[in-house]
Formats: C-alpha cells, sequence, structure tokens
C-alpha cells in the first residue's frame, strides 16, 4: 500500500530579483537620478510638493544639519510627530548619516514618552508642537529633565527646524560617512499592551528591502501614485508606504496629518493615486461616507489592506466599488520590518478573504506546534514562524527579551496561530493568547467574528473569550451595528446564530459600541476588552 508523504507547514519565497544590498540613502539617490522630475512626496493638506530630484536636495539639507548639530553614526534621533512631510525627511536624512531613527508613536502621553527618550537614549528629538488634544512642546518640557541623553529637541515650524532643515545639500559632507546595509537604521516601539513596550531595531537591509518587495508585488512603478494615511510611525506608512514608493520611484501622497475618510478619498480623487492603503477600519470608514460616490476614484488600481483580517464583504465593496482589483493582503510585524506573507494580485477573491496571501521573496516561513517546537504537516493549526532578511536585530538593550522571540537559528516565533494549506497559503486564525477554551473546544474568534458580518445590522464585530466558572471560557461578542440599525439583544444574536454556528461558537454575551479600543495602527486591542468586559460581567 502507497501511503502519501506529509506535506509539511514550510514554504520558502522563490526570489525574481535579488536582494538590494544598499543602504537606504544609495537607494534614495539612485531612484533620483532615474526619476529626478518624477513627483517623489504630495503634501495634500499644505500642497506642498517635490520632485525627486527637490526631495533629494532637501533630504540632504537635513542631512548635513544633522551633522553640524552633532549628530553622528549611530546616535538615535527620535520623531514625534503626525504624517508630515517633515517625517519623511528626517526619515530618509537619518539614513543618509547612519543615526537611528526613533519612532515615537503619536498617542503616546507624558511615561511612555520618558520611557521611550530614555530607553533609545535619544540625543535629538524632532517634534511637532501639537497633535489633536496633545500639547506635545508642554509634554516634552515636563519629561526634559529627567532624560539625561536628550541635548536637543528640535520643534517643526519653529527657526530651530528651518535652521536645522535649511542649510546647503553638500553631498560632500556625506559622503565620507562609512554605512552598512546591515547597520541598526529604526527603532520602532511595539505596542506594548502588557508592560512597557520592546524597541525592534531594524537595519537598512531590514527595512529597504521588505519596502521593494512589497512593492514589487504591487507591481510598482515611478507611475504609480501611492495614497498613504496610515501613519509613519509605524511599518505600514515608512517602510510598506515610503520605502516601496522611493525605491521604485512611484510618489507618497500625504492625505492628511491624521487618518481622515474624506481627506484621504479627496487625495487619492485629486492626486490621481493608483495605490491606498489602510486596515479594514479605515475602509469601511471610508465606504460608509455620505457622498462616497461623488468621489473619482477611478485612477485606483491597487493598494494594501493590513494590521488585521479583512472581512469578506469589504474586501467586495473594496474591490467592487473602490476598483482596487490588486489589492493585496499583507502580514507580518514590527519585528519582522514588517511583512513575511503577502497576496498577489492575480489571487482569487477567496484567497484574499480567507488568508493573508504566500511567504514573500527570500523568506522562509513555517508552522509549528508551540509545545514541541516541531513543523506541523499542512492543515493543522500552530505557531507562525518567519526567518530570513526581514528578521529583526533585536530588541534595543533587551538581549533577554530578543532570546524569547528568536531561537538559535534565526527564526522569529510570533505568537500567532496559523494554518497553512497545500498551496501555501497561510490563515492567520488569531494570537494564542487570543485563542478560547471554552468546555474543552479550542475556539478561534476569526472564525466566529467572519460569520457575525453576514449579520445584515452588523458594521464590526470583534469576539473574545471570558471567564466562566462552568466551562472556564465562555464568548462575548463586541458590535458595532449600520447607522439607524435597531438594539442587537443577545437573544436575538444567539437566534441568528443558531443552525449555522455549532453551539458552543455562539456567543453568550453581546456588547454594542460605537468603536473598539486599538492602536494607532488599527490593531484591535483584545487584551483591554477582556478587562473591561470583566467588569461590564462584574467577572472579578
Amino acid at each position: 500500500m502507497n501511503v502519501e508523504p506529509v506535506q509539511f507547514s514550510y514554504d520558502s519565497g522563490v526570489p525574481d530579483v535579488p536582494l538590494l544590498g544598499e543602504t537606504i540613502g544609495a537607494n534614495l539617490d539612485r531612484t533620483a537620478a532615474r526619476c529626478a522630475d518624477r513627483d517623489a512626496l504630495v503634501e495634500c493638506a499644505t500642497g506642498r510638493r517635490w520632485t525627486y530630484r527637490e526631495f533629494v536636495t532637501d533630504v540632504d539639507a537635513l542631512a548635513v544639519g544633522l551633522l553640524e548639530a552633532g549628530i553622528g553614526k549611530g546616535d538615535r534621533v527620535g520623531i514625534w510627530s503626525p504624517n508630515r512631510a517633515e517625517w519623511t525627511l528626517t526619515q530618509y536624512a537619518t539614513a543618509k548619516i547612519g543615526a537611528i531613527l526613533v519612532n515615537i508613536n503619536p498617542a503616546y502621553r507624558v511615561h511612555e514618552l520618558e520611557y521611550v527618550l530614555n530607553q533609545a537614549g535619544i540625543r535629538l528629538l524632532v517634534c511637532a508642537r501639537s497633535f489633536k488634544s496633545s500639547d506635545y512642546v508642554a509634554m516634552v518640557e515636563q519629561v526634559r529633565p529627567r532624560c539625561a541623553e536628550l541635548r536637543q529637541v528640535v520643534f517643526l515650524d519653529t527657526p530651530e527646524w528651518r535652521q536645522l532643515s535649511g542649510g546647503p545639500a553638500d553631498p560632500a559632507r556625506l559622503a565620507g560617512i562609512g554605512l552598512s546595509p546591515d547597520d541598526p537604521i529604526n527603532i520602532q516601539y511595539t505596542s506594548g499592551t502588557t508592560g512597557f513596550p520592546k524597541g525592534a531595531t531594524l537595519s537598512h537591509h531590514n527595512i529597504l528591502n521588505n519596502g521593494f518587495f512589497v512593492g514589487e508585488l504591487c507591481g510598482y512603478t515611478e507611475t504609480d501614485r501611492i495614497c498613504i494615511p496610515v501613519p509613519f510611525y509605524h511599518c505600514f506608512g515608512m517602510v510598506m508606504g515610503n520605502l516601496a514608493a522611493t525605491s521604485h520611484g512611484a510618489a507618497m501622497i500625504i492625505p492628511a496629518e491624521g487618518f481622515d475618510p474624506a481627506a484621504t478619498l479627496a487625495a487619492v480623487a485629486a492626486e490621481a493615486c493608483t495605490s491606498l492603503y489602510g486596515v479594514p477600519t479605515m475602509f469601511i470608514a471610508q465606504l460608509d461616507l455620505p457622498g462616497f460616490a461623488d468621489y473619482d476614484l477611478s485612477s485606483l488600481r491597487t493598494g494594501i489592506m493590513a494590521g488585521s483580517p479583512c472581512p469578506v464583504e469589504v474586501m467586495k465593496q473594496v474591490i467592487d466599488r473602490m476598483g482596487m482589483t490588486e489589492v493585496a493582503i499583507c502580514y507580518g510585524m514590527t519585528e519582522t520590518a514588517p511583512v513575511s506573507t503577502q497576496t498577489r494580485a492575480d489571487d482569487s477573491l477567496d484567497r484574499r478573504v480567507s488568508t493573508v496571501g504566500r511567504v514573500g521573496p527570500h523568506l522562509e516561513v513555517k508552522i509549528i506546534d508551540p509545545a514541541t517546537g516541531l513543523t506541523v504537516p499542512r492543515g493543522i493549526p500552530g505557531e507562525f514562524c518567519t526567518r530570513g532578511y526581514s528578521v529583526m536585530l533585536g530588541y534595543w538593550q533587551q538581549p533577554d527579551k530578543t532570546a524569547e522571540v528568536i531561537d538559535t537559528a534565526r527564526w522569529m516565533h510570533t505568537g500567532d496561530l496559523a494554518v497553512m494549506n497545500s498551496d501555501g497559503y497561510v490563515s492567520i486564525t488569531g494570537r494564542i493568547k487570543d485563542m478560547v477554551i471554552r468546555g474543552g473546544e479550542n475556539v478561534y474568534p476569526r472564525e466566529i467574528e467572519e460569520f457575525l458580518y453576514t449579520h445584515p445590522d452588523i458594521l464590526d464585530a470583534q469576539v473574545i473569550g471570558v471567564p466562566d466558572p462552568k466551562y472556564g471560557e465562555e464568548l462575548m461578542a463586541w458590535i458595532r451595528l449600520r447607522d439607524g440599525a435597531p438594539p442587537l439583544t443577545a437573544e436575538a444574536l444567539r437566534e441568528f446564530c443558531t443552525g449555522k454556528l455549532a453551539h458552543y461558537k455562539i456567543p453568550r454575551y453581546v456588547h454594542l459600541v460605537t468603536e473598539f479600543p486599538m492602536t494607532v495602527t488599527g490593531k484591535i486591542r483584545k487584551n483591554e476588552m477582556r478587562e473591561t468586559a470583566r467588569k461590564l460581567l462584574n467577572l472579578d
């Protein structure tokens, strides 16, 4: 009797083109020489525009200004600002001189700001004066006396910024700096849902190549115009957005300082954008906007949806109503620069909503049994791991934390539950810590969330586990209803689910909300939801 060999959950990305073996600055110079008169950067809110020739000139001027301010290779430069042109200029200027850019979340409060300034040893901070309700000037002044290594703070829109950025663009001053693609160039602090955040340290090689290959799989050329409403402080904005653009000669379009659905659609229409980025909640907000049909989105071809799973109905509308026929789903994490898997332009709708694509070029992925560390057969869930050029150098000055996630063979252990099918496509079924065990049954919230999206009155849904004395855990659905929909009770929801979901997958509790707690990048904070639920249900 012939026995079929087991097909294990391992795959490697076969490359069509080689890795880029250069620094971010060298790559930008190469692009600018080729695309000098094409748009590089457009800031819609102010009307400011840069061609690639102008952009490199201003980047070099800021880089020289940083050198004059005493910043050199390996020094940390913080950036605390919403999406502005100056953010992007600082990103490339620090790369030109080998300074390490430290991204600071615009939503941080005083204690988080102080922690990052000290943990990264930031010497110079580039900072907006305010954003939304945050008075950055006051917050910086409050923490500054307790940050010993912070020598200088430069606020945007001040004479100090103009002095720092407005000097001569002297390429000769930059030529003698010995830079390697393997040098650390960026520190991004992870969400820190428990304890203080950790600083994922990334090299030129990590983020330049990740941006480049994301762009390759999106089919970018110098004719593309990428609308980037996602925050620059995160990889989605600065790597998948900016670096994907500059490595291909495409244009970076900034629709607004923070996400605004109307401003985003207006930017796509006014700038004839061919690509649009966002997390699912952003696309939901745009599609639900009054007057959506008035925006000319005919230029759109592609885009990226990432950050959290994409509901089927949302994907259908993004393709049908927004014209993004080649839209890609990406999966990754800050520690992997960030993208590990991506759907392709010719993938079916089903693959784009039921999977996060397959492994990217030059990368390896596998799915393991968390208990044994062994690779599981395809079709069996386990922990998603990845290895290759994209894996971070480590957490800044935290080798013990680094060793917890990167093993001796340089596999990054993500903590995400995943399944790989026979074609190598990966589905993310949740975080290991988010899996609900109800009466001995493993329940994956994503499956239930997808079903709840089929309810005509439900706009968005998130499912969590809450403590239960009988079953160990019970299911609770947090639900956003469409405008004008009648209130939805737990009884009505159970009736809708009965006969369509196994009984143990039907939520016992329903909580109606207008929004979910989430990070600035659009990731749902399920840990915070569980804490709130315990109080709401008096389960403490």
